[in-house]
């Protein structure tokens, strides 16, 4: 495991790669070193957007880590054939990047899940996409990075089937009770983003019950912009606003979070 003596804080869920980060790649990069954010890891989504992801960490590989996977937004009918040429990715990354993981530089398997916000029509092809990559994380001993909205019912009765599995609940917007009975089934971490920032967010009241050694940071870039940014694009180098934030509802100093949460996630990552 290598160790990052100088790197302050990991910002474990930003999309480097979306397009409205195109061509400003290396400021993005540099603002974000500049802030203390010495690692920033790369969800993949689906095929469409692949390329362009594992690019930026091609670009970018002493700051930057790809993850492999299927978007839960992006399951459809045709949700197969996406994971055939998830594969086909996986394995030539795992050739063309390796280390004595076998796995090249992917450090987990995300962003997938479940998402029911716009409907249910696809909702047995995606709890079927996530057990099948439930199944392929644990067989190649990787984390998984879950993407999960209005489906935790689901989740958890999925979850059951798959005790043992070790990951980060991106974006977390569940309960603590929900959190709790996650710890139960596996080894499990919540994301924590801008939202905590947020007048009235109940993401607060949980950020206070859960142990900061569950906490990983991530800002989902161009995503969630904390406060007092809110309406403007999102990028890693806002981590501190949220470190800061999780530090007052805490109790702590921010270096504290900075510390925890970098260790959490060289853990759970790999890194």
């Amino acid at each position: 495991m290598t160790t990052f003596a100088s790197m302050d804080y990991i910002d474990t869920h930003c999309h480097i790669s979306d397009e409205a980060f195109r061509g400003e790649e290396d400021g993005y990069i540099s603002r974000a070193l500049d802030k203390g954010i010495g690692m920033m890891l790369l969800p993949d989504i689906d095929s469409r957007e692949r390329e362009d992801m594992f690019a930026i960490a091609d670009r970018f590989p002493e700051v930057t880590r790809p993850m492999i996977g299927l978007y839960p937004g992006s399951v459809d009918g045709g949700w197969k054939q996406e994971r055939e040429k998830m594969l086909e990715y996986f394995d030539r990354r795992c050739r063309t990047h390796a280390t004595g993981s076998g796995c090249g530089d992917i450090v987990a398997v995300g962003e997938i899940g479940l998402d029911y916000h716009e409907g249910r029509e696809y909702a047995d092809e995606q709890k079927a996409a996530l057990e099948w990559q439930l199944d392929f994380a644990s067989g190649h001993n990787l984390p998984v990075n879950i993407h999960l909205r209005d489906a935790m019912g689901d989740f958890l009765e999925i979850i059951r089937r798959h005790k043992g599995l070790r990951g980060n609940m991106h974006a977390y917007s569940g309960s603590i009770e929900s959190f709790r009975e996650l710890q139960k089934l596996g080894d499990w971490y919540i994301g924590v983003g801008g939202v905590v920032t947020f007048k009235n967010a109940s993401l607060a009241d949980v950020v206070k019950e859960v142990p900061l050694d569950r906490i990983l940071l991530e800002t989902d870039s161009p995503y969630l912009t904390p406060a007092p940014f809110r309406g403007k694009r999102n990028e890693s180098s806002l981590i501190p606003l949220i470190a800061g934030r999780i530090a007052e509802l805490k109790g702590v100093d921010i270096g504290e979070v900075a510390r925890t949460t970098t260790a959490n996630a060289s853990t759970l990552f790999g890194l």
